[in-house]
């Protein structure tokens, strides 16, 4: 028996009046988007460093990198202060680099900061080459738990030079078309969306330009369908996602969450719960699995409010139903 998805929605904040739902359970699966015509795509925010961590383990897994490739030589900039971290220091948060860029000339952090408040603008838009120049003199510090946007830009980036194509074809052809996430893109500029892409909004409801950008795509630049959710959750449930053995954890997270590349799994009421959160100016976003009962659900709003919390309660009863059936 397919997910009730308008059970899941009823129980939602009313604040999320336009939300894409899909979940998985007992292999199958059921997706829909409420307020909103069904084949929308929205901003998944950090959920794409999850994509970005399936990226890594199947370029492991292709023998292209290993967890011990230093950023310097995947990006051919050994100059750069990041050069010496690795990769799988990186996918784990563990690499010493800050939450972000330390970014100079009149688009300072602060800068850009106070005008995606107040003005509802889009933080990034660099193109790689301009992160690559903004990071090079990036203070490193110490090599334990610290997450940074920054530094799964570098790894996204990376492991696009490293297979010789940019990370919107890197995704595409690795990860969408394995998938078959038909609707999934990583727009680098708002001219590139589509005229189905949905426009997001702040918690006190102003409308939010779309975080796009060259270099924000491995970070929080990744635009997916209510389908291509269900797909996403069907394909690591299964297993036979790409670089599934990112959600394995190898190192220690936040609390009392490990950490796999990208991915956190938390002990939650006696079972293990492997998920990302995401947020941007204009929307939140959740995916979260129970992998060993196979149940898993996605939820992603066009309302900057957060969905966490509601995502791990709608989870844990959708493995209650699916077990008593």
């Amino acid at each position: 028996m397919a997910p009730d998805i308008d059970a899941i929605r009823s129980r939602l904040s009313d604040r999320h009046d336009r939300i894409l739902i899909a979940a998985v359970a007992a292999g199958e699966g059921a997706h829909r988007t409420y307020g909103a015509p069904e084949d929308v795509d929205a901003e998944i925010g950090s959920v794409s460093k999850g994509i970005t961590g399936l990226l890594y383990r199947d370029a492991v897994d292709r023998a292209e990198v290993t967890p011990e490739t230093t950023l310097g030589d995947a990006l051919k900039r050994p100059e750069g202060n990041y050069a010496k971290v690795t990769l799988g220091a990186v996918a784990t948060h563990a690499s010493g680099l800050p939450p972000q860029p330390p970014y100079g000339g009149p688009r300072t952090l602060m800068r850009r900061t106070w005008h995606m408040w107040r003005h509802g603008e889009n933080p990034y838009g660099d193109s790689v080459d301009a992160l690559l120049d903004e990071a090079a003199d990036v203070r490193l510090g110490r090599p334990t738990f610290r997450y940074s946007n920054l530094g799964f830009e570098l790894l996204g980036a990376a492991l696009a030079r490293t297979a010789g194509m940019t990370f919107e074809d890197l995704v595409r052809t690795r990860m969408a078309e394995p998938l078959g996430l038909t609707g999934v893109t990583v727009p680098s500029s708002a001219a590139r969306l589509s005229p189905s892409s949905l426009r997001g909004r702040a918690k006190g409801g102003r409308a939010h330009e779309p975080w796009t950008g060259e270099a924000i795509g491995p970070a929080g630049g990744v635009r997916a369908t209510a389908a291509d959710l269900e797909a996403l959750l069907t394909g690591l449930l299964e297993g036979h996602a790409p670089g599934i053995t990112a959600l394995d954890p190898v190192a220690d997270g936040p609390g009392r969450s490990r950490i796999g590349a990208a991915w956190l799994t938390t002990p939650v009421a006696g079972s293990s719960v492997t998920w990302h959160n995401g947020r941007t100016g204009g929307f939140a976003s959740w995916v979260g699995m129970d992998r060993e009962a196979g149940v898993g659900l996605a939820l992603v709003s066009a309302t900057a409010v957060n969905v966490d919390s509601a995502g791990f309660a709608a989870l844990a009863r959708l493995r209650d139903e699916s077990v008593a059936t």
